[in-house]
């Protein structure tokens, strides 16, 4: 395994040409990259992550120079969409989330403005993924959540004054995007999986193993993610490995993921995490890194 410090991912030359997740989402890896990073396969031909989310990992592997060729997707449709938008018209989605962040601004009532754009709904690929970064900006703590139905159902965040459209940060995502030749697919996670090969690199993430019933944070989607997936995820990461995947999963360290893992290597870490309602309850997450490779 590669040995990637916090040092070097966060080195000048590096944070000059950075990318970073272009939206705030629950279950960000940004406190666990230097854990991660240090697991990265010094050689591996694909590179999946089927848990997308934010694209911490995919974005900081980029970032210390590796190149390779990566398979991207995840269950929500508009988040893939996102994506997609940021590879093939950069420009398009600036321009549109430019005039978003000015009629915001000079809005009567923001709050207002807020729920009208909650509210709507757009067939338009480029307006749908700029009303996703506007929500995500402007939404309560910047928390991606939907309801049953599957709408997105965060109360307006009151900021004074957020940063709708980071347009540097876009052009250097889709340049992320663009060098690693990135499939993007809107796609269950096992759909994804049994396309890797032997020497692929896979990194799971899937959504939180709540502590308690009160703590989950598993509605990204409709359909959520419950135990028995959970135990189904482990056995596909058992069949990675025996396939000859480098396989890297990350989850909250809990009495059932730590029997799930038991047979790998496993490392415990406690991190920060950003997106809770109360201040207090972001600090002193125990969260397990497992790696599994074939000898």
């Amino acid at each position: 395994m590669v040995q990637f410090s916090e040092n070097t991912l966060l080195s000048a030359d590096t944070a000059k040409r950075r990318p970073l997740p272009f939206v705030k989402w629950a279950g960000g890896k940004g406190s666990l990259l230097s854990h991660i990073l240090r697991h990265v396969p010094d050689r591996f031909s694909s590179y999946y992550e089927p848990f997308l989310g934010g694209g911490a990992v995919f974005l900081a592997i980029y970032a210390v120079g590796r190149r390779f060729n990566a398979v991207l997707s995840d269950v929500n449709a508009e988040l893939i969409n996102a994506y997609e938008i940021i590879k093939e018209a950069p420009e398009d989605l600036i321009r549109v989330l430019s005039k978003l962040e000015d009629e915001y601004s000079h809005s009567k009532s923001k709050s207002s403005y807020f729920y009208e754009m909650r509210r709507a709904q757009s067939t338009d690929p480029i307006r749908s993924a700029a009303r996703l970064l506007f929500l995500n900006k402007t939404c309560y703590n910047g928390l991606y959540r939907v309801n049953s139905r599957g709408e997105f159902n965060v109360p307006f965040g009151r900021y004074k004054n957020p940063r709708i459209v980071d347009a540097e940060n876009i052009r250097t995502v889709n340049k992320a995007l663009q060098e690693t030749k990135a499939q993007l697919r809107r796609s269950d996670y096992k759909t994804i999986l049994s396309c890797c090969h032997r020497g692929d690199f896979v990194y799971l993430d899937p959504p939180y193993q709540p502590k308690s019933n009160t703590s989950s944070f598993t509605d990204y989607t409709p359909g959520g993610f419950s135990e028995n997936d959970q135990e189904e995820l482990a056995k596909q990461f058992k069949r990675l490995v025996e396939r000859g995947c480098n396989v890297l999963l990350s989850n909250s360290e809990t009495p059932l993921t730590a029997r799930l893992y038991a047979e790998y290597e496993t490392k415990t870490v406690t991190v920060n995490r950003p997106i809770n309602s109360v201040g207090s309850g972001r600090t002193g997450y125990k969260e397990l890194i497992v790696v599994g490779a074939l000898d």
